[in-house]
């Protein structure tokens, strides 16, 4: 009887059994079948029954999120969706009436699709597609007879030889997706498909590296309506036949490596609805694409279409989506006037500039517009007369102006809901001030004004947008109080007005956002105490407000924000402890409260933060969360950072550290009072960054490294430790920077086991190392650009090994015991040498895997102009040699003078004999030269004083003779800089040279002057000097400071800049003054 009808209702329960078993075998992360429940499963989600019978006739188990992604919507994750089973269970055979199976987007674990698929013959609609099936195609498939629409697309079908038969007896067949199949792997060329040929509307073969070639076993099927053949890149050509396919309404060629003009082959589809020819190197559109009567939507994104172009639209066009996106035009085309019909317009990532023109004016029935990503000037004032569109982004032009107001322009834009206008120019007098009051409401969500250099107060009728879910104002010049109207805007999601310049308190109606769940308030002036109120944003994820003035204490308030997952109070003025409500905070991953006056503890609580990733309260002033070296009871297993340096804090590692956090990455506890040993534990951390530097640490650094960490830096600089030093340190192939200075570490350096190919810094200065300079160090360290050794007991002479070190920047083997004489090859250090194509004046640094930022946090202790500096900020582009405080013997090498990278030389304190080289004056770059104490002899080269940037020079206590150099620079040296050299004479010392009895400051050439004529002109230019002094910098300092502030990219290069130009401004003042006391000499001398 149930094989007849089925309509009594043993069998309609059998059916219901049948979805729960099946139910049962599949794993749901989503819920999305917590309707398969009670009896009626018509209901249930995804069953639909016969309207008649009750009988199960489709089964969508589709992959809602999938479908999604599909069609370029990814608001959702598919994995999370996705059905998960080892198999298809067989109990859908009890469905006997089932018609509609969909698959799609599951995932059945590579299992192969099950036989008895075969036997449910009453199936028209079948997709099991990019379900993660495997295996091979059941031979039961051919008695489909039923089938319309067959779907097999990201399923393997390479080995299917007999796909094609079995399709071609399945003579229902409309509708096949194949795509993404393997299909290259079969002989696609044999394909028989006569049966179903004449009557297929739809055919899928994309992503599957076809050929033109393979292509002719598809010619006959003139019926197609949609054919999709994107993603084969081999294509190259379209075939001629394709003029015979003039019933199709849907054709993809997008990113199958057609290239040249639009092929011909397609002029003569006359139905053609839909063509995409995107992603591939098009460059012509002709003529007769205008004889497209019907279509639609035209597809052109990334070709090389550019401008002139034939006309190809001469009249009317029933066009309603286009898109030109990612081509070459330079102008917007005129022939775009005739797209009256025109809906979708894309032109992003072009190369469009100039002002929008007026041939786009009668575009009445735009929804969506882009010109982003071009070179356009100025929006005109008829855009607000596009009251349909929905969509518009002007992002990233030059715009700098608007004709009208952006108030005036929006007035009448209601049904408006993504508006992005970022990274432009315009400035204070476009935003507007009048209020918007074309539209009862506003459909406004997504409004983004980032990256411009708007000013003023934030305009008043923000507070109309009451449907905004996204507001982005930062980085623009916006000042004043946030205004209380900001709190209409309930519906609010993200507000960003960081990086401008608003000031005054942050108000208790903050906590009127209740749906917010991004607010960034960073870099701003805001100041007082923060509000309670915050913790009633419920919602809130991101919560950022470092870099103001805030004061006062953390609310705890904000320890209800249970959803939050950053919070960043970090460079404010806030004090106070940090408080235990924190720790309530379950979903928080990163917590930034570093530069503030936090003191006390932090709470114990905070092992309660599962979740966290990230935790910086460095440069606060906590005294003591480490307990005499007990072992820590909790384990924080995602924690990845922390930094709690330049703190107070006092007591010793824990002996377990580098076991309670298993991921933890980066320990940085700089600048405390810690004390005890270092654990051996961190041996045993997966870290790549310790700083455990300016502590008290004491006791021997652990040798227990192991070659299979990946370890990037290790700084314990600066404590008591003793020992000798760790061999087992060179098991860290990966390590990039090493400092174990200003220690008490003794002996030899251990023989490197392994290359050291990423090590750029090696600091062992301020120990009490002995031995020689191992020769091994070349091949060890190859791309070292940092040797500093300074101040150990080393001995022997300097190998010459150290001149392969083609990378090397800073050579520091000063305050030793080394003998023999400069290795000529030092010469030849190409990381000293300055790039000639260089414009920073200075060598390029090879920064290799390793970003700008990471050397900003690097230090380095260097004398510099007779002073010792910690070179942090700059370090990356410091060129420096200190050989000083040695025994070395013999002449300056001539081939030093090809570092002409070299920011500081200092060979003072030596032996050394002989002459300053002659070649001197090609080491432009130097500031600092110390040659002080040594035994040199000879004349100062006249040539030096073209070294105009060395402000610093030290040859005292040596043998030097004959004239100073009274030029440039050499006017500014005091005569300390001469002393203990008996045979030198000239300007500023006791002996005078001969003919120079007057006491005159002698005169170089090139400054005969009259001397009576310059006193006057002196006073003028020292009074134009000081003028011009004052002007630039009232002009340039805030300007400059802006652009440093808003591009930390070019801070680098700004450092050096800054220096050098220092150095020239002090060099001509002091040569002024220099003259004009020349000349009151000389009036003196006259007088007496």
């Amino acid at each position: 009887m149930c094989a007849n009808s089925c309509m009594s209702l043993p069998c309609i329960t059998r059916e219901k059994e049948a979805l729960l078993k099946l139910k049962e075998t599949l794993h749901d992360p989503s819920n999305r079948l917590s309707s398969w429940k009670g009896n009626h499963y018509c209901k249930w989600e995804g069953i639909g029954c016969d309207n008649v019978t009750a009988h199960v006739v489709m089964l969508d188990l589709s992959n809602p999120c999938s479908r999604l992604w599909k069609q370029e919507e990814f608001s959702c994750d598919p994995v999370h969706y996705s059905l998960k089973a080892q198999n298809l269970d067989p109990s859908l055979l009890e469905l006997e009436y089932l018609s509609y199976l969909d698959l799609f987007g599951n995932d059945f674990h590579g299992s192969s699709i099950p036989n008895f698929i075969g036997s449910m013959r009453r199936l028209t609609y079948l997709s099991l597609s990019n379900a993660n099936f495997g295996g091979r195609l059941p031979s039961g498939l051919r008695n489909l007879t039923n089938l319309q629409l067959l779907d097999l697309s990201g399923v393997d079908l390479g080995r299917e030889h007999d796909l094609f038969q079995v399709l071609n007896m399945l003579p229902s067949l409309l509708r096949i997706h194949l795509g993404h199949c393997g299909l290259d792997n079969l002989n696609v060329r044999l394909v028989n498909l006569t049966n179903i040929a004449p009557r297929l509307q739809l055919l899928d073969l994309s992503q599957n590296q076809l050929t033109n070639q393979d292509l002719d076993a598809f010619k006959n099927m003139t019926c197609l309506v949609h054919l999709d053949l994107s993603i084969n890149i081999n294509l190259n050509s379209v075939p001629s036949w394709f003029s015979t396919f003039r019933k199709l309404k849907y054709l993809d060629l997008s990113q199958s490596g057609l290239h040249g003009p639009i092929p011909d082959a397609l002029r003569n589809m006359s139905s053609i609805e839909t063509l995409k020819l995107g992603f591939n190197n098009l460059t012509t559109i002709p003529s007769w694409f205008g004889n497209f009567e019907k279509l639609v939507h035209l597809d052109l994104t990334s070709n090389a279409f550019r401008d002139p172009n034939p006309d190809p639209f001469k009249k009317k066009t029933s066009i309603e989506f286009l898109s030109l996106s990612k081509n070459k035009f330079t102008s917007i085309p005129s022939w775009l006037s005739n797209f009256e019909k025109l809906v979708h317009l894309d032109l992003s990532s072009n190369a469009l500039y100039g002002p929008i023109p007026n041939t786009l004016q009668n575009m009445v029935f735009v929804e969506y517009l882009d010109f982003s990503f071009n070179h356009l000037t100025s929006v005109p004032c008829w855009f607000g007369e596009f009251n349909r569109l929905v969509f518009l982004d002007l992002s990233v032009n030059n715009f700098t102006l608007m004709e009208c107001s952006l108030s005036t322009i929006l007035t009448n834009m209601c049904r408006l809901k993504t508006l992005y206008l970022y990274g432009n120019k315009f400035g204070r007098e476009t935003i507007g001030e009048s209020e918007l009051s074309g539209c009862i409401t506003y459909a406004l969500k997504d409004f983004d004004l980032k990256d411009n250099a708007f000013s003023g107060n934030l305009p008043t009728w923000l507070g109309k947008l009451e449907n905004l879910e996204y507001l982005q104002l930062q980085s623009n010049f916006f000042y004043g109080i946030i205004p209380s109207f900001l709190g209409k805007l309930s519906k609010l999601k993200e507000l960003h007005l960081n990086n401008n310049a608003l000031d005054g308190n942050l108000h208790n109606n903050i906590g009127e956002f209740h749906s917010l769940t991004h607010l960034d308030i960073s870099s701003n002036n805001l100041y007082g105490f923060l509000p309670s109120s915050l913790g009633e944003l419920v919602n809130l994820q991101e919560l950022d407000l470092s870099s103001n003035n805030f004061t006062g204490a953390i609310p705890r308030s904000l320890g209800e924000l249970v959803n939050l997952e950053t919070l960043d109070l970090s460079r404010n003025d806030l004090n106070g402890t940090i408080p235990r409500s924190l720790s309530q905070l379950n979903d928080l991953r990163y917590m930034y409260l570093y530069e503030n006056n936090f003191h006390g503890n932090i709470p114990d609580d905070f092992d309660r933060l599962v979740e966290l990733r990230r935790l910086d309260i460095s440069s606060n002033k906590l005294d003591r969360i480490i307990s005499d070296g007990k072992e820590w009871s909790f384990v924080m297993h995602q924690l990845q950072l922390v930094n709690l340096s330049y703190n107070h804090i006092i007591g010793s590692l824990p002996t377990n550290i580098g076991n309670v956090m298993p991921n933890l990455e980066q320990l940085l506890l700089a600048s405390n009072m810690i004390n005890g040993t270092i654990p051996n534990s961190l041996c045993q951390a997966e870290l790549y960054r310790l700083d455990l530097s300016k502590n008290e640490l004491s006791g021997e650094i652990p040798n227990c490294w192991r070659d299979t960490q990946v370890w990037e830096e290790i700084n314990v600089s600066s404590n008591k430790l003793t020992g000798v030093f760790p061999s087992s340190v060179w098991n860290l192939s990966s390590l990039v920077w090493l400092h174990l200075n200003n220690n008490n570490l003794k002996g030899n350096f251990p023989m490197a086991a392994n290359v050291l190919m990423d090590l750029l810094i090696f600091d062992v200065g301020e120990n009490q190392l002995s031995g020689s300079i191992p020769s091994w160090i070349t091949d060890a360290f190859p791309s070292l650009q940092i040797l500093r050794l300074r101040q150990n007991n080393l001995s022997g002479s300097i190998p010459s090994q150290l001149c392969q070190l083609s990378s090397l920047k800073i050579l520091d083997l000063s305050r030793n015991n080394f003998e023999g004489s400069i290795p000529s090859c030092l010469g030849y250090l190409r990381g000293m040498i300055q790039d000639s194509s260089s414009d920073q004046g200075n060598s390029e640094w090879n920064m290799g895997t390793f970003p700008g930022y990471q050397w900003y946090n690097e230090y380095v202790k260097q004398v510099m102009k007779g002073e010792e500096y910690d070179y942090v900020t700059i370090l990356m582009l410091l060129v420096n040699m200190d050989l000083s405080e040695n025994k070395l013997v013999g002449f300056i090498p001539n081939e030093i003078t090809s570092l002409t990278g070299l920011h500081g030389l200092n060979l003072s304190h030596n032996h050394l004999e002989g002459m300053i080289p002659e070649m001197i004056d090609d080491m432009k770059s130097l500031e600092s030269f110390d040659l002080s104490h040594n035994k040199l002899s000879g004349k100062i080269p006249n040539r030096m004083t073209s070294l105009t940037s060395l402000s610093h020079l030290n040859l005292s206590y040596n043998n030097f003779s004959g004239p100073v150099p009274i030029d440039n620079q050499f006017l500014t040296y005091e005569p300390s800089v001469y002393a203990a050299n008996p045979y030198l004479c000239g300007h500023g010392l006791k002996n005078k040279c001969p003919g120079d009895d007057s006491g005159e400051v002698p005169r170089s050439k090139g400054h005969e002057d009259n001397d009576d004529e310059y006193g006057k002109k002196g006073i003028e230019e020292k009074m134009l000097l000081y003028s011009v002094i004052a002007v630039g910098f009232a002009s340039g300092f805030w300007g400059v400071i802006v652009v440093l502030i808003m591009k930390k990219s070019w801070r680098y290069a700004c450092f050096r800049w800054v220096e050098d130009a220092t150095d020239e401004v002090y060099v001509e003042v002091v040569i002024k003054v220099a003259k004009l006391k020349k000349w009151y000499v000389r009036r003196n001398h006259v007088d007496v």
